[in-house]
């Protein structure tokens, strides 16, 4: 099993995200989280805020490749993501 990721950090209120692939995605995340994940995502706090499943490692990592290079599908999940919780509050 293989899951792409979505993960977001907010700072001074700007967003950041990231996209990845992982075969283990609570343990990825908290490496994200504690600065041992990807160069890019050290030094901040990471919210997992989409995700897919995927059964082999190799589909995972096409689909990590799409979605990172379609920016208009990432600023829709951005966008979801801060339309919900606003309705949370």
């Amino acid at each position: 099993m293989a899951f792409v990721y979505f993960i977001i950090s907010t700072k001074n209120g700007k967003s950041i995200s990231y996209v990845g692939w992982t075969n283990n995605l609570v343990k990825r995340i908290k490496l994200h989280n504690i600065g041992k994940g990807a160069k890019f995502t050290k030094g901040r706090l990471w919210k997992l805020i989409y995700y897919e499943i995927f059964t082999e490692k190799n589909n995972a990592m096409k689909r990590e490749y799409i979605l990172k290079k379609d920016i208009k599908l990432r600023n829709l999940i951005k966008k979801n993501y801060f339309k919900d919780i606003k309705n949370e509050k």
